[in-house]
């Protein structure tokens, strides 16, 4: 099916949308990537290929999903609210697909492609996420326009979830005590092969309106994939040991200590694999022929893209992106409630180039550029309380995009050599921003500011403020002659403390 109406893709921004959509281009479809934030879609490699239109839309909205779908000729649904509603994904899945049934009949488009979960229908045993893929599979296919269905087992690849678990599990535990879910079975599929079948479908018309189980050529189980991993990181070897009494929530709260998957999205994805997932027809590799990697060489180039430091896509990344409405310009500092702030600058005899190098490489393998064993130490503290942690670290070492993970913070706006926001998304009593701007007083001159904006919840919030006012002086000081050092560039003027207009602080704009 190839014309001239461009293919929605609903969840341009997730883990298989970011790499779907490359997929499509690359085989000349136009296609219309949909999400809540533009400037997030922007931000991607794709975001300003000539063959992509970026279009604003909520799955939650139905006015603005027909608006998205109007003109197309098929539509990707890769929506899943995992992340963003995290224990009331049920209902908000169910009624996000509701409204894609809606929206795609008014809109008229020929056709949908949906991917869903893998699991036997065994009654009471399915988790309440795979029931919820394939009830949300089930109301798509209610609706007049014909849906073709892929159930996917767990997915292997660069910056999934799933993959993320295998690793830091077998990465950080030379013994494990496992639940008895490490003997069930499962089809692994690579990401690859995942993203050949989703462009597959819309090059056979035969897969219109059907239901095909996708998996990649090995049955095997997950203590299988443990001795798998172990062997291609060349790792020493593991001892495993399964007992009766780990539950899938014992194991998706200590997946949360020992790895960047938060508590709400391993629970449910340990719960999946209490389930066994193997394909029961493989009619569509005669229909879409491919080389399926095995679960080996998928995990061996999972791992060489970390090495290389290429992975296109991760879970983190996902999600909403949520500008605090008392951040936006124009906004009087009492909007909302009172605003804090500390804010240092400094004055460096270094080019625009090498200034905006540091601070776009900041977190992640490069840290914080001063006292770097205090933020290990508060991003424990986060995971402890059931936060997100430093563990995510960042999609890669040099390149940043609005939406982008950064440890616990979440990028909201990133102008090369202009200015860095950030969004805390560590748990603190109230909404935290840091923010970094730069600009030249001439070539070899260069103005750096460092901002925090703090905006208290309660007393609790203003206490908390208040507690650690005198550690930010002594870490924006710090990181400030921390980054003259990286670069190699001396101090002209600084760091001074700084207490910037209402005007100055605001750090990007809001979105129309």
């Amino acid at each position: 099916m190839k014309n001239d109406k461009p293919i929605l893709v609903a969840g341009a921004t997730g883990y298989v949308g970011g790499r779907l959509i490359p997929a499509l281009l690359d085989q000349g479809y136009r296609v219309r990537a949909m999400g809540r934030s533009l400037e997030k879609i922007a931000c991607r490699p794709w975001g300003h290929h000539p063959k992509v239109e970026r279009v604003k839309g909520d799955v939650l909205d139905v006015e603005s999903l027909k608006k998205a779908l109007s003109g197309c000729g098929a539509a990707y649904y890769l929506v899943h609210s995992m992340i963003a509603q995290k224990h009331k994904f049920v209902e908000a899945d169910r009624r996000a697909a509701k409204n894609m049934v809606s929206a795609a009949e008014f809109a008229g488009i020929e056709r949908m492609i949906y991917l869903g979960g893998l699991a036997e229908k065994k009654k009471g045993s399915l988790s309440k996420h795979l029931r919820s893929r394939i009830e949300v599979a089930d109301i798509l296919q209610s609706g007049r326009v014909p849906v073709t269905d892929l159930r996917a087992p767990m997915i292997l690849g660069s910056g999934s979830a799933s993959f993320e678990i295998l690793r830091y599990l077998v990465e950080r535990l030379p013994v494990m005590i496992t639940p008895r879910w490490v003997r069930s079975l499962n089809q692994p599929i690579a990401i690859r092969n995942v993203v050949n079948y989703l462009v597959g479908c819309l090059e056979h018309d035969e897969t219109i309106g059907q239901t095909y189980d996708i998996g990649g050529p090995d049955v095997l189980t997950y203590r299988d994939l443990l001795d798998i991993y172990t062997r291609e990181a060349r790792l020493p070897k593991r001892w495993i040991i399964p007992v009766p009494v780990l539950t899938p929530t014992l194991s998706a709260y200590w997946i949360h200590l020992i790895s960047p998957v938060p508590h709400s999205i391993a629970l449910p994805l340990t719960e999946g694999l209490s389930s066994n997932a193997v394909c029961s027809d493989q009619r569509i590799q005669s229909i879409i022929p491919q080389k399926l990697l095995s679960p080996r060489d998928a995990i061996r180039t999972a791992l060489d893209k970390i090495i290389q430091e290429q992975v296109d896509t991760c879970w983190a990344d996902a999600g909403d992106m949520v500008t605090p409405e008392w951040a936006h310009c124009g906004d009087a500092n009492w909007a909302g409630g009172t605003i804090m702030q500390c804010g240092y600058r400094v004055r460096l005899k270094a080019p625009l180039d090498d200034v905006w190098s540091a601070i776009s490489r900041i977190g992640g393998q490069t840290g914080y550029y001063y006292a770097d064993r205090l933020w290990w130490l508060r991003g424990l503290m986060d995971r402890f309380v059931g936060g997100v942690g430093l563990r995510r670290g960042r999609r890669h070492p040099t390149e940043l995009g609005v939406g982008d993970a950064l440890d616990f913070w979440r990028v909201l706006d990133v102008s090369p050599k202009e200015q860095l926001s950030l969004l805390a998304e560590m748990k603190v009593p109230g909404e935290a921003l840091l923010e970094f701007k730069i600009d030249s007083t001439g070539a070899h001159d260069t103005n750096l500011q460092m901002l925090s904006r703090f905006l208290p919840k309660g007393l609790g919030g203003i206490i908390y403020w208040y507690i650690f006012y005198p550690f930010h002086e002594w870490i924006f000081f710090g990181m400030l002659h921390g980054i003259a050092r990286a670069i190699e560039k001396p101090i002209v003027s600084g760091p001074e403390r700084f207490t910037p207009r209402l005007h100055d602080s605001c750090a990007f704009p809001s979105e129309s």
